[in-house]
This record gives C-alpha cells, sequence and structure tokens, in this order.
C-alpha cells in the first residue's frame, strides 16, 4: 500500500507555527511571512543563518560575562560589526518585512529588526522583550541594576526623558481626540509592556497590510489577511477587508462569505450600512 503525502501550504505551516501561545517560535513564525512573496524559501535555512551568527558572536563572549557586558558585545555585534539598522531611504519597502530579506540588505524596520536581535539575546542568556511602544518597536533588556529600552532602528539606548519626548506625538493625538481627556499622567512603565509575540506578528502583518492597502495591491493584501485571520480567527474586521478586497478584484463569490461573516458579528460599528449594501450588490452579482 502506497500512502500520498503533500507538503503543507505556507499558510498551514504558519498556522501550524502559531496555533498555540505555549512555546510560540517568534522567528520562525516571523520567518515564514515571506513565503508569500518568495515561494522556495526555505525557513529552516534562514533559521541555520541566524544560528551561525549567534555562534560568531558567543565565540567573543568571556565566560563569566555580566548580563552588561553581554547587551554590549551584542550591540557591538548587531549594529556595528554586521551593520543593521533601519532602512530610512525605503523606509516601505515590504522587504524591511522579511527576515531573509533583512539578513541580506541589513536593513529593516523598528519590528523586524526586533525579531532578530531578539533571537540573538535571548541566545546570549539575555532577558530580552518586545515592546510595542507608540508608533515605533521597541526592545528592552532586564538588567540587574535596571532597565535598558533600545530602538532596533537605531540601536540607542533611550533615557526616560527621551522616550516621554518620543511619546509627546502620540499624546498630543490622543488629548485632540479626547475632547481635552489628558493621558499625560499615565506612567511611562505602561507603554513599556512586554508585547506577546502573537502580537509581534500581528503587528509585523498589519505593517505589510498598510503597504499594500496604500499601493491598492490586493492579491497580496488578501495574502496577509488570510494570515491573520489565522493568527486572530475571530477578528471581524479582517474578514470585511478581506471581502472587499475579493470584491475590488471582481470575485463577488468570494467577497459574499467574508462580508457576511462580519456583520453576523458585529452589531454596532459605524461601516455596517455602507456594508450591508456592499453585500446585497455582490449577492445580486452571484445570482
Amino acid at each position: 500500500m502506497f500512502l500520498r503525502f503533500s507538503a503543507p501550504t505556507a499558510l498551514e505551516y504558519f498556522g501550524s507555527l502559531v496555533q498555540s501561545d505555549d512555546h510560540f517560535p517568534l522567528l520562525e513564525a516571523a520567518t515564514s511571512l515571506a513565503q508569500d512573496e518568495y515561494p522556495e524559501l526555505d525557513v529552516q535555512q534562514v533559521l541555520g543563518d541566524v544560528d551561525q551568527l549567534l555562534a560568531r558572536l558567543k565565540r567573543r563572549l568571556p565566560a563569566d560575562a555580566s548580563a552588561l557586558q553581554k547587551l554590549r558585545l551584542l550591540s557591538q555585534f548587531f549594529f556595528s560589526d554586521l551593520g543593521f539598522g533601519g532602512n530610512v531611504n525605503n523606509y516601505y519597502d515590504p522587504d524591511n518585512s522579511y527576515i531573509n530579506a533583512m539578513l541580506k540588505t541589513r536593513r529593516g524596520i523598528p519590528i523586524s529588526l526586533a525579531v532578530l536581535w531578539l533571537e540573538l539575546a535571548s541566545g546570549l542568556g539575555l532577558n530580552a522583550r518586545g515592546v510595542a511602544f507608540p508608533g515605533h518597536f521597541m526592545v528592552k533588556v532586564n538588567l540587574p541594576k535596571g532597565q535598558v529600552v533600545i530602538d532596533p532602528f537605531s540601536g540607542q539606548s533611550l533615557s526616560r526623558e527621551e522616550l516621554s519626548e518620543r511619546l509627546e506625538p502620540f499624546r498630543q493625538r490622543r488629548l485632540a481626540d479626547s475632547d481635552g481627556d489628558s493621558d499625560y499622567d499615565t506612567p511611562i512603565g505602561l507603554y513599556l509592556q512586554t508585547a506577546p509575540p502573537r502580537d509581534i506578528i500581528s503587528r509585523m502583518l498589519h505593517n505589510l497590510k498598510e503597504i499594500h492597502r496604500t499601493q491598492e495591491d490586493w492579491p497580496r493584501l488578501i495574502a496577509v489577511v488570510d494570515r491573520l485571520i489565522v493568527l486572530h480567527p475571530d477578528a471581524w474586521s479582517e474578514y470585511r477587508d478581506r471581502g472587499l478586497a475579493w470584491a475590488v478584484q471582481g470575485q463577488a463569490a468570494r467577497a459574499v462569505p467574508d462580508l457576511e461573516q462580519y456583520l453576523a458579528h458585529t452589531e454596532a460599528a459605524p461601516d455596517i450600512d455602507g456594508v450591508t449594501q456592499r453585500l446585497a450588490q455582490l449577492r445580486r452579482q452571484t445570482q
């Protein structure tokens, strides 16, 4: 008897990685995002390349290195020796979000740089985490004498005053949107809470989604939303967005179920009437 086995699709593989929050493989999940753009990508090869970087780093590490020494060595290795940094000339290039491309160009955006940096930091035994700072992803390291917050885009270590400065535009927008209710008394520590791996992947996907939406690249946007729905099955607005993207491409039969799903789970959204009308139009097209 011959058994036939088919390799999982890229989306099925991604689903297997993110199905549980226990031992969530952040780097592997982040690397797999590029498989929509690079179908032949060998994710395990990329992980092996990162392991080689970690091995090079460890060879430079004294056996009795303190946490602070490890952090300084990592910063030197990552930002200076390897030359990783922010892509200031082409910030919205999707390749900035793909780990395989970033390993070649040494350029990325804060969150993708952070994912790679965190993998190396973890390999050194540092207590490092991602931080979903408003508008700009950060990393933090807990040391025996305090916490260090680093901008992965530049490698800069930021003081509380500098972090507060960076928060100012966000606070001003919040103030304008809240009819005068200020959140200036909110402790800065609340903005430095650890971002769980699932949230990091979600933020990476939303970055890609916004790039594709701006470029009106609907097939790529749909591929990203497929992953967001796998990551957050009850994110009903993603069904709406995917349905509307299908509709723009003239795929009414695919758009209808997604918009029905959205309306079935949404009661008070301001766009309900508009989505209901669009759904009615699409249903007529499929009759």
